[in-house]
């Protein structure tokens, strides 16, 4: 009998998931793949970056958390996805070594409208390390099934055409070329490139961060609400931060070849407003921009910015399958 359904999630309830320790081999495969930074794939380099230490991509804490909610809740839950994240911080560095825990507690549910075999439940989550201190904050809504509900199955899936990659798009000549915080102009738009999933991309993902059957078996993701299988949202997500870091690095070797000081990056504090539109299936193609909403000077690290950024997916459809708000540490123009 499942030990989770929607029923079964009242306000206040609390679990405590972990631990999970991660290894210094782990956090450099995470982010040579998915976000390779200096601070996360190379630890002689890491000395030299706005932290001064290896530490873990944040998106590969996400994952983590993810894992966890999965094994101690979602694998015997009736549990359906989530539409996004309201709200994430992290809040201290993930070093090699650290063992993690994620406290989840519920704070909200509530029926579906449109569908009175689903409910919603709102989880707040607190990944705190070894020491007891906090380095990730996060609250999102998923959806479950009521307990005594029939098995709910969604339209099948498009058939969706296999497509090759295409090809990365040249550099805009534009002030972000040479990017300090002071060069960026707000408002300006970066088509970081496209990335198509494949089944094999999107079970191994799962099998290691979100193992749903609906992201691992095509013939049990075809009987669910989804109707296909589909990529983990934290997959969709580290392929953003993977084309992201792409992109900076074409912008880094523009820089050099034209004789110039490209201006350093730090992590970033967090995001809001995560949204997944839409499954992204097995060969959708999915095309990612940025948007650079704001800037500001940071009152507590003299000589360095705020960047903030609104980013999106669609699809080979031209449907949106990803949305959120992002922000990141950038390094303003030396004034000497």
């Amino acid at each position: 009998m499942t030990r989770y359904a929607f029923e079964d999630f009242t306000p206040g309830l609390t679990l405590t998931m972990g631990p999970v320790s991660v290894s210094k081999d782990e956090i450099i495969a995470f982010a040579t793949e998915f976000d390779p930074q200096p601070f996360h794939i190379d630890e002689i380099a890491a000395k030299d970056t706005f932290v001064g230490t290896l530490i873990a991509s944040g998106w590969h804490t996400c994952a983590l958390n993810m894992r966890l909610f999965a094994d101690n809740v979602l694998l015997d839950s009736t549990g359906m996805g989530a539409p996004g994240i309201e709200g994430l911080q992290w809040l201290r560095p993930v070093k090699p070594g650290d063992t993690l825990r994620s406290r989840m507690r519920v704070t909200d549910q509530r029926p579906s409208k449109s569908r009175p075999t689903i409910g919603l439940v709102q989880f707040h989550f607190e990944m705190v390390n070894q020491r007891d201190e906090p380095v990730l904050t996060q609250s999102n809504w998923v959806m479950f099934a009521r307990r005594d509900a029939p098995a709910v199955e969604g339209a099948p899936a498009k058939d969706r055409i296999a497509n090759t990659e295409p090809p990365i798009p040249e550099i805009k000549a534009s002030l972000s070329t040479n990017p300090y915080l002071d060069d960026l102009v707000v408002g300006e738009t970066m088509e970081l490139g496209s990335f198509t999933f494949s089944p094999d991309d999107i079970i191994r993902f799962a099998r290691q961060f979100d193992p749903q059957l609906f992201h691992l078996d095509a013939e049990a993701a075809r009987h669910s609400l989804f109707g296909g299988l589909c990529a983990s949202g934290w997959h969709t997500a580290g392929v953003w931060m993977k084309l992201m870091a792409a992109h900076r690095d074409r912008v880094r070797k523009d820089a050099i070849a034209r004789g110039l000081r490209i201006a350093r990056l730090g992590p970033s504090p967090g995001f809001t407003n995560l949204k997944w539109h839409k499954p992204v299936y097995a060969g959708d193609t999915i095309s990612y921009r940025t948007t650079l909403t704001g800037k500001r000077n940071s009152a507590s690290r003299p000589g360095w910015g705020i960047a903030s950024h609104h980013n999106e997916g669609t699809n080979q459809y031209g449907e949106p399958v990803l949305a959120f708000d992002g922000a990141v540490f950038w390094e303003r123009r030396p004034t000497d």
